[in-house]
């Protein structure tokens, strides 16, 4: 199996999920069980099933990640030095031309990928159209929306 690329940050958050999940998501679970065993027979009885479920889906997430974290690739970008050339881990601020607007992305692994709030997963096509260009580079992405351009304003390492 191929090494996932990760931020030490994601790395970090991973790890903080995988705890919550184990240590007060899946005895809360197992509880919710418990007081569903408790009401009689199983078979019509909607709490357990629904409690069931959620144990399931929860021990599904718990495997994901600790198979995503056995098979991590952690990057520290911090370790890298700054060249104004966009690497995995970056924060680079963009000029949208087409827009007239600057948008700021980070760009992490799938896993820690936040679109809504700028943090992109490497496998995007912005991010893939951002990676080895420099501050000043002028570029068009295509996008299963559309062409974008952009011109790179900054590129950090945070």
């Amino acid at each position: 199996m191929s090494r996932v690329p990760l931020t030490k940050e994601g790395e970090i958050l991973l790890k903080e999920k995988l705890s919550n999940l184990k240590f007060v998501e899946r005895p809360q679970i197992s509880q919710a069980i418990a007081e569903a065993r408790a009401h009689g027979d199983l078979k019509e009885n909607a709490e357990y099933h629904a409690a069931k479920e959620l144990q399931g889906l929860s021990e599904a997430k718990i495997s994901e990640i600790e198979n995503a974290l056995a098979n991590a690739q952690v990057i520290d970008v911090r370790d890298i030095p700054e060249t104004g050339r966009v690497v995995f881990g970056s924060t680079v601020k963009v000029y949208d031309i087409n827009n007239d607007k600057e948008i700021i992305y980070k760009i992490v692994g799938n896993l820690e990928s936040d679109p809504e709030n700028g943090v992109i997963s490497i496998e995007t096509p912005i991010a893939k159209g951002l990676v080895g260009k420099h501050v000043d580079d002028e570029i068009n992405i295509k996008t299963p929306s559309g062409q974008i351009d952009y011109e790179i304003l900054e590129v950090r390492h945070k």
